[in-house]
């Protein structure tokens, strides 16, 4: 019996040694990298143009709600003109219409938001997969196991402090930009 419960932990210490062993191991084979994305996108070549184009965009969305705006603010300054001399059904009525523009012109303001972000969107999205693609070659040529964004999009820090030494092990956005020949 004695020599059954020593076995039994024998192998119960083997077990929890090997266990550990590959945890070790497994923890020594982890490589992570880390890379700017936003640094990468704002140095390629093609930004500028992705830039202006939007900016064009913009431009021109702005313009359309401007004239919109102006359109309401003459059809209010036409109603304060004549709110005196005309009836009270007549005034609702005016009052109902132009609460009404001005919803169309919230309205109008938000799609322009929208469209915005959509033609952002479709301008930038084929630069980040050229960087996600060019990550992902980086990463496997340098045999890393995980690659992780320093920054947040809202451009919040994610990795807090870096030694030098690790910096230049693990900080790939260079050899990122290399490998997209910026």
């Amino acid at each position: 019996m004695f020599k059954r419960l020593l076995s039994i932990s024998l192998l119960s210490l083997l077990a929890i040694g090997f266990v550990t062993v590959s945890q070790a191991n497994a923890q020594q084979n982890l490589e992570i990298g880390y890379v700017d994305p936003q640094e990468v996108l704002n140095k390629m070549p093609e930004m500028k143009a992705v830039q202006q184009r939007l900016q064009n965009f913009i431009d021109k969305k702005r313009q359309e709600y401007a004239e919109k705006q102006q359109n309401f603010q003459q059809q209010v300054s036409e109603y304060q003109q004549k709110q005196s001399v005309i009836s009270e059904s007549a005034k609702q009525k005016e009052e109902e219409r132009l609460g009404k523009l001005n919803s169309e012109l919230q309205q109008f303001q938000g799609q322009i938001q929208q469209e915005i972000q959509q033609k952002q969107q479709e301008l930038v999205g084929p630069l980040l997969d050229q960087i996600d693609q060019a990550v992902s070659t980086v990463a496997q040529n340098m045999g890393l196991t995980y690659v992780i964004n320093r920054r947040t999009s809202q451009g919040d820090a994610i990795i807090l402090y870096t030694s030098q030494q690790a910096q230049q092990k693990y900080n790939i956005t260079e050899e990122v930009m290399n490998e997209l020949g910026i």
